[in-house]
């Protein structure tokens, strides 16, 4: 009785509490803070000799032998999320998301002193391209494989596991994998046109010859690379990838002949067929249609004015579904979130979100309004829908939970990561086992050594909810596609729309 009245009367308290917490944590965010930590989040994730200017301090050297048994340099480069593999389809859309990020909202990244920061990120990963891509119809699309790696619980720094390198060609092509990779190398391009033009045309070159190699030798790369098959399944197939690799480039060379290529092949690759309510780094139809919704409303279309008509109706319709006003939505929790699958859902909010705020800035620009079947939908509306995904990673939820790893005062303390579950090389460097990695580290129910400062985790299920545990990697595992697409939405929330004309070529980039 004495017990049951004390809970009784702490019960205002408790509600005090937790009304103050709600509060504080919806009070607004530090979106340049949280910008400047989610960049930082890919230098833990480098593959390769670490440079000199390395602020992730407690990462060393790792994989330095990748790709010496095929005979080939393939040092550096990014690991895709928890583990030590270097995968290449989710490390090229990672590319491609972060240079569209910077193409989109350079200015702003430029005044909160983070554009340099973002635009070292991207070079690190079109740096390992260049080398995995020796000849024109050859690209290394793995070192290492899931199977060995999963079974370990190691640092990068003291991998005992396989890393043997794959490979796509003529005879085991791989359309989705090179055209992914025409896209990333397309973007960059973009990005280091004004600062590194030597650097951007080779980018440009090396992207021409992957678009073709993608065309000519068709198939899917998983069927190539098999190993990946678990990991990384091409479930769409190549399809848009092609298309995708075609806007990038026509962006970045204003080339005609992908202009044609767009509108000649809509149709049959479904870029104007496929209604779509996801976007990523295996299905990438909404992003080819925002693109080419942008060619039309900067009068880029020339004669396919018609066509492109109908790749923008199709990406109205992903932001319909979006914002609640489609004739099919994209499911939310309860709390207001994107849900789409258990495992890492939050690559799905962000990826989504993106595109959510270039289109909203699109048809500010054009001063248009998005036709839903619901109604009409205000650019600002959509771009609030946006901010509130952000928000909600952030911590403007029921939880009060920020999703990203160091930011705020409630994040995920054991994250599913064998580099910052694990004791630094450099405080202890002897080494760590295969198998007595899981046995020392992985088990231990404490918070994470090494704190993987601006990391996207999987985030909560379809109800809100989350469990802060290192073995529940469905909602605790971070990666680096998770975090690309995020990086421009925090610019555009922290800068403000600076007044510039989203519509004008490369109007935001300074390189």
């Amino acid at each position: 009785m004495e017990k049951s009245a004390r809970r009784i009367s702490a019960a205002p308290l408790l509600l005090l509490f937790l009304l103050c917490s709600l509060h504080s944590a919806f009070a607004g965010h530090d979106y340049g803070q949280a910008l400047s930590k989610s960049i930082l989040f890919f230098e833990a994730q480098r593959s390769g000799f670490l440079p000199h200017n390395q602020r992730v301090t407690w990462r060393s050297n790792s994989g330095l032998n990748d790709g010496k048994a095929s005979g080939v340099d393939l040092v550096g480069g990014y690991y895709d999320a928890g583990d030590n593999v270097k995968f290449g389809l989710p490390m090229a859309f990672t590319v491609t998301m972060m240079s569209w990020s910077i193409i989109e909202y350079g200015k702003q990244m430029a005044a909160s002193g983070e554009l340099h920061n973002a635009m070292e990120a991207i070079k690190w990963g079109t740096d390992y391209f260049i080398k995995a891509h020796p000849e024109p119809n050859v690209l290394y699309g793995e070192v290492g494989d899931g199977n060995t790696d999963h079974y370990c619980w190691q640092r990068p720094e003291d991998m005992t596991t396989d890393r043997r390198a794959y490979r796509i060609d003529p005879s085991n092509p791989g359309s989705d994998l090179a055209g992914e990779t025409a896209a990333a190398m397309a973007a960059a391009s973009i990005v280091f046109r004004h600062s590194n033009p030597a650097y951007s045309r080779e980018l440009l070159n090396h992207a021409y010859q992957l678009f073709d190699f993608a065309d000519k030798y068709r198939g899917k790369y998983d069927s190539s690379i098999t190993v990946a098959q678990k990991y990384y399944r091409s479930v769409s197939g190549y399809n848009d990838e092609l298309l995708w690799a075609a806007a990038w480039l026509y962006q970045a060379s204003n080339n005609q002949y992908y202009l044609n290529y767009l509108a000649a092949n809509g149709d049959a690759l479904g870029g104007t067929g496929w209604g779509m309510t996801e976007f990523g780094w295996d299905v990438k139809y909404a992003g080819v249609q925002t693109l080419v919704a942008k060619f039309l409303m900067q009068g880029r279309a020339g004669p396919h004015a018609t066509v492109f008509q109908r790749y923008q109706q199709k990406a109205e319709y992903f932001m319909c579904g979006c914002v609640g006003k489609g004739s099919r939505n994209i499911q939310k929790t309860p709390g207001g979130l994107i849900f789409r699958q258990r495992w890492n859902n939050l690559q799905f909010v962000t990826s989504a979100s993106f595109l959510a705020t270039v289109y909203s800035d699109y048809l500010s620009s054009a001063r248009k309004s998005l036709q839903c079947s619901a109604g009409n939908v205000s650019p600002s509306e959509l771009f609030s829908f946006a901010k509130s995904q952000v928000d909600y990673i952030l911590g403007d939820n029921l939880r009060a939970t920020s999703y990203m790893v160091g930011y705020g005062n409630n994040y995920p303390q054991q994250v599913h990561h064998r580099a910052s579950s694990i004791v630094s090389f450099k405080k202890d460097p002897r080494p760590i086992s295969c198998r007595g990695g899981y046995a020392t580290w992985f088990s231990k129910k404490s918070s994470d050594p090494n704190l993987l400062t601006g990391a996207i985790v999987g985030g909560p299920d379809a109800y809100d909810n989350f469990a802060d545990h290192r073995d529940n990697y469905e909602q605790t595992e971070p990666a680096t596609y998770n975090n690309a697409p995020l990086l421009g939405i925090l610019a555009r929330l922290g800068g403000g729309h600076g007044g510039y004309n989203q519509l004008l070529p490369d109007s935001s980039l300074i390189g």
